[in-house]
């Protein structure tokens, strides 16, 4: 993880302090701290993906690789909201999720981090050690 959110980068930060103060990190601020929640969202989604516990149709391209993403941020997004005893203000929930994939899409066009992550869960291909038989009369090979 600490290869596309180090430790100290908001986002690891914002998943800490939430995680910590699962039942009062709503209390800290007077109204829906939207920067926390997306920071934390960006870093939970990662983390998500990285786990591949819940990962049923692997990406095949980066664009594929950012959809799954975004739909782990906004799932966390949606959790905070739930639990969040604070009124989230007008326009908060796109703004939460602006962010959130602003942040994922910094990850994304670091260094190779869409390769490698597109790669780690990527199928391993299948070595097959038949036999080719070639149909008399054709030119169809068939591999047994």
């Amino acid at each position: 993880m600490d290869r596309f959110l180090a430790p100290n980068t908001s986002e690891a930060l914002a998943h800490t302090h939430l995680t910590e103060n699962w039942f009062t990190w709503d209390q800290d601020h007077p109204s829906f701290n939207e920067t926390l929640v997306a920071g934390c969202a960006s870093y939970q989604a990662f983390n998500r993906y990285l786990s591949g516990s819940d990962l049923f149709i692997v990406p095949r391209s980066r664009r594929e690789l950012e959809g799954v993403l975004r739909r782990y941020a906004y799932d966390s997004i949606h959790n905070a909201i739930a639990v969040s005893r604070q009124t989230l203000q007008r326009g908060g929930y796109s703004r939460t999720c602006s962010l959130a994939e602003k942040s994922i899409r910094d990850v994304l066009n670091t260094n190779d981090n869409a390769t490698v992550l597109l790669n780690l869960h990527a199928p391993q291909p299948e070595t097959f050690t038949g036999t080719d038989v070639s149909l008399s009369n054709s030119n169809t090979r068939i591999r047994t």
